[in-house]
């Protein structure tokens, strides 16, 4: 009986078998929404970061937030009430694919989920509120939402375990009568910063997740202003909003170097920021948000390593991106995850972190450099630097590195010439010295030619 019990587990697990990832592909699977993995939830201290505050979404939180049920009714309500149509005629639409769609969720998430109609209800008034609350996320006051609710909220929707199909969001935006105004009024409308604190490009990519493909430029009323930008089309289907937000915050991954480092041994030698300084580093921040946006060139000297920041505030919204990329059944590049793995490479002591906050790659604007490097130094051991150019990176780092005169001169220049004082009191004394010199050969060949 065993024998047989494991030649159909091992059947099984050969038809689950897909092909590895290539180095420069975005994805590979559609990764079913699940639980945070273990690995990270490890940190009992990081709860915070994978569990709704406010609103939560789906099966796997179903029964916390009680108090916010009634909002999610309300949202609900007043969603179908723009919608132009009864509420049990969308409840069909997303009964009537209900198999569908809970094949989007592992099975541990919907196990206790074993009646359609309630699982339905519930996903129904879940999508129904989110739609809503990003479709009013400027007039949530109506609805009894202080700005403090609303800005966890906004949060939640970025939870890995909050996850909403993003199919579902689909499935009643296209049932639109009205040939989805909706969805184009919230292209209109969409307040530029979702005051979520990124960046810029960040805040624009948590825009772009609210904004649905079916979304078109066409049938706007004429007082409502045309979206000046377009979507990019990755050429594969959307999961959720976690999903959507990643591939627009990582954007096309970029080409790996031809050398292959990955055959030398490339194991730095450098230990922190700290040592890279000492050796002539200098830390500054990218042009660009785009976590690929990573360089380092040497100039004799002096080295540039160029790094992408990261807000302090915005950090639940990472580990979430982090624990996604995590998820055994999603086949991806760790974009997200070697770039928080080259940090912690960098940061193992408060200096470290408040050298790379002088430069601006970390926002830490309530936080200490103390518990910054804490968070690091908790969570580096458990991520992979998975993506090949960070082995060209770490090659080109330690090449520097390892040449000593480089090293000494950078100190020898950060211990006499670090004060701007210093530096024009050197300038002064070398100017009178020449001036000096000047002068003594200028006396004594007027003297010869007496």
């Amino acid at each position: 009986m065993g024998f047989h019990l494991g030649v159909n587990k091992l059947r099984d697990a050969e038809r689950r078998l897909v092909p590895a990832p290539d180095d420069n592909s975005a994805r590979s699977s559609r990764s079913k929404i699940q639980s945070v993995p273990r690995i990270l939830r490890s940190h009992s201290n990081l709860d915070k970061c994978f569990e709704p505050r406010v609103l939560a979404m789906g099966p796997i939180h179903h029964d916390k937030c009680i108090e916010a049920e009634k909002l999610k009714y309300t949202l609900a309500a007043d969603f179908v009430k723009d919608f132009g149509c009864t509420y049990d005629q969308l409840y069909k639409q997303i009964l009537d694919r209900i198999a569908e769609i809970k094949d989007f969720y592992n099975n541990e998430a919907t196990k206790c989920y074993d009646d359609d109609e309630t699982l339905a209800w519930m996903l129904f008034i879940d999508a129904c509120s989110t739609l809503q609350f990003m479709h009013k996320i400027d007039r949530l006051e109506e609805f009894g939402m202080n700005r403090t609710q609303a800005a966890f909220a906004q949060l939640d929707l970025f939870l890995l375990e909050n996850q909403l199909p993003y199919q579902l969001l689909e499935l009643l935006m296209s049932s639109n009568p009205k040939k989805g105004s909706c969805s184009e009024i919230i292209a209109a409308e969409m307040p530029l910063d979702m005051q979520l604190k990124l960046n810029n490009n960040n805040a624009r990519a948590i825009r772009a997740a609210y904004l649905f493909k079916e979304a078109g430029n066409t049938h706007l009323p004429s007082h409502i202003p045309r979206p000046t930008y377009h979507l990019p089309d990755y050429g594969h289907p959307t999961y959720h909003l976690l999903d959507f937000l990643r591939e627009r915050m990582l954007g096309p991954p970029p080409k790996v170097p031809n050398a292959d480092h990955r055959k030398e041994d490339n194991s730095p030698s450098f230990r922190n920021a700290q040592e890279l300084k000492a050796a002539g580093v200098h830390f500054r921040r990218s042009k660009t948000s785009s976590l690929w946006d990573i360089s380092f060139t040497s100039l004799g000297l002096v080295g540039f390593l160029n790094l992408p920041p990261i807000n302090e505030d915005a950090m639940s919204l990472f580990l979430n991106l982090i624990a996604y990329e995590m998820c055994p059944d999603f086949l991806n590049n760790f974009g997200v995850t070697s770039y928080f793995s080259f940090l912690s490479s960098l940061i193992a002591h408060p200096d470290d972190a408040k050298q790379l906050r002088s430069a601006h790659i970390l926002c830490n604007l309530r936080g200490s450099d103390q518990a910054l490097a804490d968070l690091f130094h908790e969570i580096g051991p458990d991520l992979v630097l998975a993506h090949p150019m960070y082995s060209s990176i770490n090659a080109k780092l330690e090449k520097h590195y390892k040449t000593k005169w480089k090293a000494w001169m950078a100190q020898f220049f950060e211990d006499h010439f670090s004060s701007p004082w210093v530096m024009l009191a050197f300038t002064g004394a070398l100017t009178a010295l020449v001036l000096s010199g000047i002068q003594t050969r200028y006396t004594v060949c007027s003297f010869y030619q007496k």
